[in-house]
């Protein structure tokens, strides 16, 4: 069995546990936790004390109107958007199972990224905008010497990969922003497939890698 050495530290774990995390950077994260036993009790935790505080709070007086007013909100919210329960997601490789988390969120065939490099855009049918994807990499193939102008949460699916800092394998999560430069490297072994959700853009070093990444939109 693969051991998870790395997890979302628990500042993301209660921002996921209360519902304030955007719908990328969401999903990322119950990728992992749907695997990592660690995480689940983490979530469980988190999950407790905040029913305990809201238990704790002395009881609200409410607007004569309120509840009208919140019926009527609901029937003019935009409903949501109808997508099937296995949506189409690209062939994975055998042994590989397609993340609870993205279940109806449909994504694109694999495309060309690079020699030995593609990737899959993965739509969240309740936020499209945001920035998830799927990339996979070649055995001994790494990505361009990046930083962030935001933050990129990433989730290793499948293989392994080493950006300098440290070894991630299945199960594994990496949190990268813009305090340092790395470059993700896929071991010898096999290839390496992840699921990232991106805020702001991915910054290579170099003119082609730029362009590259522009394209795709990371």
């Amino acid at each position: 069995m693969t051991t998870i050495q790395h997890h979302p530290d628990d500042e993301l774990l209660l921002a996921h546990a209360a519902g304030s995390l955007d719908r990328g950077h969401s999903v990322v994260v119950a990728s992992h936790v749907e695997n990592c036993a660690h995480c689940r009790e983490r979530m469980r935790v988190f999950e407790a004390v905040g029913g305990a505080l809201l238990d704790e709070l002395p009881p609200a007086t409410m607007a004569p109107d309120a509840l009208a007013r919140t019926m009527a909100a609901i029937d003019a919210s935009p409903k949501p958007l109808a997508v099937p329960a296995q949506a189409p997601h690209p062939v994975l490789p055998p042994g590989m199972t397609w993340p609870r988390s993205l279940a109806g969120c449909p994504a694109t065939r694999w495309r060309w990224l690079g020699p030995g490099m593609r990737w899959s855009r993965v739509t969240l049918p309740d936020d499209p905008a945001a920035n998830v994807f799927l990339l996979r990499i070649g055995a001994g193939k790494n990505l361009p010497m990046h930083t962030h102008s935001d933050s990129e949460l990433t989730q290793v699916l499948y293989g392994t990969f080493h950006d300098g800092r440290a070894l991630f394998g299945p199960g594994d999560f990496d949190e990268a922003d813009g305090s340092f430069h790395h470059q993700p490297v896929v071991q010898a072994g096999g290839e390496c497939i992840c699921l990232a959700s991106v805020r702001g853009r991915v910054l290579f070093n170099g003119v082609v890698a730029r362009t590259l990444g522009a394209l795709v939109g990371m």
